[in-house]
């Protein structure tokens, strides 16, 4: 066997390893979609109407302002399992199983590639909930099969790239509890962009980090394909963040991975 087919057949291993630990607890990925979801109920049925007032000619309401948040909370599910990602590589740094792979004839990019891999669909079955619960409580979406599968791809690459980032903010972390705390900016930046309301409703400074920061085109491309709004250059803004963000994340976590000491 060729050594990528051999990276590959150990990717699929290390794969298997991570599913297997998110069947077992099951609790996790509903954790994930936990804070999310009390989010969502949180804008909507108590500052939704009020928010929803500033939106557009201010007629659409709770109803208009959940089509608007939706987007924003989504990318918020990807940060909270970017999270979980850095806890559990942290885990597997401290607890010496990563010591006893570096002794075994494996490759040793597939035990950082089966965590991405295995994160990335732990995040889309956390999204898969957080969605369905913006379902049931009255969001509709006027996107058609082409804009579905276009949206699917903006998550993919999003949780892709933060997940990579992830990673080695799990590899950097000396102790779990400090793996816990290094991605907390990840879930707050949502809230300072476009996510919540207009980045024209913010102070001039806000506003300007706001326009400026990952999150923002992302969700106004997210947003626009839901909804049919016009797009404008924010795809190639937002896949120009994630490629950035995944890159400088792979780098930085190899480097990590290949640097540190067992533990």
């Amino acid at each position: 066997m060729t050594t990528a087919s051999l990276t590959v057949r150990d990717s699929a291993t290390m794969l298997r390893r991570n599913l297997k630990h998110m069947r077992r607890y099951p609790s996790m990925t509903v954790l994930l979609a936990g804070m999310p979801i009390i989010f969502l109920l949180l804008f909507v049925y108590v500052f939704g109407g009020t928010l929803g007032a500033g939106l557009g000619d201010g007629s659409l309401g709770r109803a208009g302002y959940l089509t608007y948040v939706v987007p924003g909370i989504l990318m918020m599910t990807i940060a909270a399992a970017a999270n979980g990602t850095a806890v559990s590589v942290s885990m597997d740094m401290t607890e010496g199983i990563v010591a006893r792979f570096r002794t075994m004839a494996i490759a040793r990019a597939s035990v950082l590639t089966g965590h991405v891999l295995g994160s990335v669909i732990q995040t889309f079955i956390s999204l898969a909930i957080v969605l369905a619960v913006a379902v049931a409580i009255g969001f509709r979406p006027h996107a058609g099969p082409l804009a579905w599968l276009g949206a699917a791809g903006v998550l993919v690459m999003t949780s892709f790239a933060l997940t990579w980032l992830a990673v080695a903010l799990g590899l950097v972390a000396k102790t779990v509890e400090e793996a816990s705390n290094t991605p907390m900016p990840l879930t707050l930046l949502p809230f300072l962009s476009s996510g919540f309301v207009p980045t024209d409703s913010m102070p001039a400074g806000l506003r300007q980090f706001a326009e400026h920061q990952p999150f923002t085109p992302i969700i106004e491309t997210l947003r626009a394909l839901l909804t049919g709004a016009p797009a404008g250059g924010n795809p190639v803004a937002a896949a120009a963040w994630c490629a950035a963000i995944a890159l400088g994340g792979y780098l930085w976590s190899r480097k990590l991975y290949n640097r540190e000491p067992a533990k």
